[in-house]
């Protein structure tokens, strides 16, 4: 009998243990190498939303309606993945860089950006929605690399509007051999993620809202003497991560190949580390040259070809290590090249459908290409008549200061696109 009673409670516990594990509201990564969440495999189309924060505040670029109006849009059409920006750096008043700044000091924050972060954080709770929350970027339409170099003694920042992208990238070549200027972005690192949510009371490390910390947007070496101290440098941020926030998935930011000098070994490297959960990729028709302003549809049947071959080269590796694969950032111009909401996008519907499939595809056979994120949310930002590009203070839209507003924005009276992103959301579920 007794034997009997300890073989009934071990099933009990069995159960219960098996129960807990499959309810884990934390996106994780199961043996398998797919994403889970809440116990069933998590495969999903959604949006890049940088201007997040900005947009939750209550100060200069803040508008709490609008926020309300798009979340609620995006998650009607199945969208609840969101990869944003928790804030810019450096001085406002750059005219290629958005703002307001989050960190316009080294260590010096602008509360009304926290507050709106946080804001952010908590209406994405209230919709059972999550967050990527990017900590850096490579490029200087929110600082980043630049203003760690600049504040940390290496002259002044470079802009690309200004001074050329030959300049730009000759000085950003040396973020990843810096130690000051990575010493400045590790102490930002332990600020954020020890922060506690003033309206919920949660710390972010103990909120299933956010799907993974995300170590930079498009982070680069962007030099050959770069690209091992470069790895070595994402090693130690994801450890730092880890360390600070067990509970959530850690992802690099990286374009793929094109992210690493066009070497897929270094890619590898980088991936096979056991403290980076997943893999990213980025994919850009228009600026890799494989589409042009005058022949986006004409161009369309080779760019698909050329799209499943990046996305393949990327899966041969995610297969290997047992890491899903998420192309969280691609773009396609509307029709003509035109900025305009009224400009129709018959090309990009088409890509987009191509790129939406191959996840779909992937999730019947159990795959590994578990997501997207498309470039971007326009969602209902108005052009300002006269000017092409954002200044100070236009409605937010996807494109971010530095591009034509318009570009890549997805509208929510884009009512085709919108259509397809509904109903492939539906296919996933």
């Amino acid at each position: 009998m007794k034997r009997f009673f300890y073989i009934a409670l071990s099933v009990i516990l069995l159960v219960a243990c098996t129960s807990k594990q499959s309810f884990n509201p934390f996106i994780e990564v199961n043996a398998d190498g797919q994403f889970i969440r809440n116990g069933q495999p998590y495969y999903f189309v959604g949006t890049n939303f940088w201007y997040g924060a900005i947009l939750g505040s209550e100060g200069q670029g803040g508008n709490r309606e609008r926020l309300h109006q798009e979340l609620d849009f995006l998650k009607s059409i199945g969208i609840d993945n969101l990869r944003v920006l928790v804030g810019g750096d450096g001085e406002n008043g750059i005219p290629t860089r958005i703002q307001p700044s989050l960190q316009t000091a080294p260590g010096v924050y602008n509360d009304t950006i926290l507050d709106g972060l946080d804001y952010f954080m908590n209406e994405l709770k209230k919709r059972d929605m999550t967050a990527v929350l990017y900590l850096n970027n490579s490029w200087e339409w929110s600082g980043g690399y630049s203003l760690y170099l600049q504040w940390s003694g290496h002259g002044q920042a470079v802009v690309p509007a200004i001074d050329g992208w030959p300049a730009y990238m000759d000085y950003v070549k040396q973020f990843v051999l810096s130690d000051s200027a990575k010493t400045l972005f590790a102490n930002h690192v332990d600020y954020i993620i020890k922060r506690t949510n003033r309206y919920n009371g949660l710390r972010y490390i103990d909120d299933p809202t956010l799907m993974s910390w995300q170590i930079g947007n498009e982070p680069r070496a962007f030099s050959e003497e770069g690209k091992e101290p470069f790895a070595a440098w994402l090693a130690e941020v994801a450890m730092q991560i880890k360390t600070l926030d067990p509970n959530h998935m850690v992802s690099v930011g990286s374009e793929g190949k094109h992210g690493c000098e066009q070497d897929i070994d270094l890619y590898e490297r980088i991936h096979a580390d056991a403290n980076i959960d997943y893999m990213n990729i980025h994919l850009w028709p228009y600026n890799w040259g494989w589409v042009k302003e005058d022949s986006l549809l004409e161009m369309l049947p080779q760019t698909k070809i050329n799209t499943k071959k990046y996305i393949d080269e990327h899966l041969v590796l995610a297969k290997k290590y047992k890491k899903p694969v998420v192309m969280e950032e691609f773009g396609f111009p509307r029709d003509g090249f035109q900025f305009t909401k009224e400009s129709s996008t018959q090309a990009r519907d088409e890509f987009y459908r191509y790129v939406f499939d191959l996840i779909r595809q992937d999730r019947e056979q159990g795959g590994l290409f578990a997501g997207c994120n498309f470039w971007a949310w326009g969602g209902f930002a108005n052009h300002t008549p006269g000017h092409t590009y954002w200044e100070a203070w236009d409605d937010y839209m996807g494109d971010p200061a530095q591009e034509q507003q318009g570009l890549n924005s997805v509208f929510a009276c884009d009512s085709t696109t919108i259509a397809i992103i509904k109903s492939e959301n539906e296919k996933l579920k």
